[in-house]
């Protein structure tokens, strides 16, 4: 009878098996988060509109919620807490929510979003002689010495960007120290936008399926069947 109880207050709990491997991936992006601060903190963003954008503390910030997330549908599905496990659920619905108004934002107004982020970072590559941006020059650096590019759309964004003839070394073909100031020299043709373009087209299909698997996860988070209460407990004991 008292199982009976207990089972009613847990009918829509998730699996404490489902909540822990959410608590280990938070624990993970957390680990790799700050790993990235620490060794990698010069690496930092992009844009000059959000400085603090950058890759350490987006990773950051996904493993803390997704961690957080996981320890209530763990803790509240074992200690049976209509709380706990409300709390659950409402992080879980608000983070599937905001995830379809930015999907259906994205698409609506994708053309938007491309012209506003080409600006941003157009902009934000006057600051890239700055002391005070070391992260951002090292960003771009390591991009376009891996993808090979140069500028935004074209080389010719740094020559608007420093007022002088002159580019990063990085954008060299031919890569050696002060090349970028010889004009002579031959630098990579294409801006980086479009290769994050082109990398985006060629990888659609996986990250579509990275993100229906993210999205059917969480449902799966939100629909579990009703977990006996007893059986919890037995497993805890077990373990125990």
């Amino acid at each position: 009878r008292l199982c009976l109880k207990r089972l009613q207050l847990v009918r829509f709990s998730p699996s404490p098996l489902l909540s822990s491997a959410l608590q280990l991936c938070g624990c993970g992006l957390l680990g790799v988060g700050i790993w990235l601060s620490v060794s990698q903190g010069s690496f930092a963003t992009f844009s000059p509109s959000f400085p603090s954008l950058s890759a350490a503390n987006m990773v950051i910030a996904v493993g803390a919620i997704v961690m957080v997330t996981g320890f209530l549908g763990c803790l509240g599905a074992i200690k049976e807490n209509k709380c706990l496990l409300l709390s659950f659920f409402i992080v879980l619905l608000i983070i599937l929510l905001a995830e379809l108004i930015l999907l259906t934002l994205f698409f609506v107004y994708s053309d938007k979003v491309s012209e506003n982020a080409k600006q941003d970072l157009k902009d934000g590559l006057a600051l890239y002689n700055s002391e005070n941006n070391i992260g951002l020059r090292n960003a771009w650096n390591i991009i376009q010495a891996e993808w090979k590019c140069c500028g935004v759309i074209a080389y010719s964004d740094w020559h608007d960007a420093l007022k002088e003839k002159v580019v990063p070394d990085r954008c060299c073909q031919e890569h050696y120290q002060n090349c970028g100031r010889n004009s002579t020299n031959m630098f990579w043709s294409r801006g980086c936008f479009e290769k994050v373009e082109e990398w985006l087209g060629e990888n659609k299909h996986l990250l579509g399926t990275i993100g229906m698997v993210i999205l059917v996860v969480q449902k799966v988070c939100i629909q579990w069947p009703p977990v006996p209460s007893c059986s919890i407990e037995k497993a805890v004991k077990l373990w125990l």
